[in-house]
């Protein structure tokens, strides 16, 4: 295998649900006509408010991205702090300011193991494989990951990079991925993510990060249709988080 070869981009869709699917479809279209293999973290009841498995249309259109290569990943269950008060001014930081979306941050162990268990289930129902995990804003209370130990899924993910499940063995890859809400954060994003992609672009392997609202406003969207772009002409080709993976630990063991 040859060294550009060998170099891949994963690209994962955050949030998806019929709620955010009208946001992606035309960055999809574009990501299917250069054959970009992209992992879809779907959400079961996107803010309480759009029941992903209830959508018989959006579910063939998830059954149809699996038979074309990508893959589905379980991505929090309602993607929203709905837990209890924070106790610290930590939690008040990483749950109120930083985010309003980190699910599992406040978790205890029978509340993570209630969700996760319940949207296996649903997955499983489906018949879809489900290999990852990835929790919303990235972010897991310590009951999570105790209860993550002990289910049947091969992987999570943060910032740094993957984690093998049950061990939570560290597998670091860089993520590019944009804060679009404000214009001084789109303002920021493009400058710390346009040098982040020149750094880890001389690596083997960079994960892109997109969210429905980075496809709501010109200068996130076309950072990344440009970006994949780059990518492609540098000699990365896309695969999906867990085909990555798998492909890395059957390197390991040759």
């Amino acid at each position: 295998m040859t060294a550009a070869s060998s170099r891949h981009f994963m690209m994962a869709l955050h949030d998806i649900s019929p709620a955010t699917w009208e946001d992606y479809r035309p960055f999809v279209e574009e990501m299917d006509a250069r054959d970009v293999r992209m992992t879809w973290l779907v959400v079961p009841d996107f803010h309480h408010r759009s029941p992903t498995f209830e959508d018989p249309k959006f579910l063939a259109l998830l059954e149809s991205r699996l038979a074309r290569g990508d893959e589905l990943a379980l991505h929090g269950f309602y993607h929203c702090d709905d837990g209890p008060a924070p106790r610290s001014a930590r939690e008040y930081f990483m749950r109120r300011l930083y985010t309003y979306e980190g699910e599992f941050y406040g978790l205890d162990h029978s509340s993570a193991k209630a969700r996760l268990e319940e949207g296996i289930s649903l997955f499983e129902r489906q018949g879809w494989p489900l290999h990852g995990f990835v929790a919303p804003a990235w972010l897991m209370s310590q009951a999570t990951r105790h209860t993550l130990s002990h289910l049947p899924l091969r992987y999570t993910t943060d910032t740094k990079g993957f984690y093998h499940l049950p061990h939570f063995e560290h597998v670091p890859v860089p993520t590019l991925c944009w804060s679009a809400r404000a214009k001084w954060r789109r303002g920021m994003s493009y400058v710390v993510n346009t040098l982040s992609e020149r750094r880890y672009s001389k690596g083997q392997a960079l994960r892109l990060g997109l969210h429905p609202v980075d496809m709501r406003h010109d200068m996130s969207r076309r950072y990344w249709l440009d970006a994949v772009e780059r990518l492609q002409q540098q000699g990365f080709t896309s695969m999906t988080k867990y085909g990555w993976l798998s492909a890395q630990q059957q390197t390991a063991q040759s």
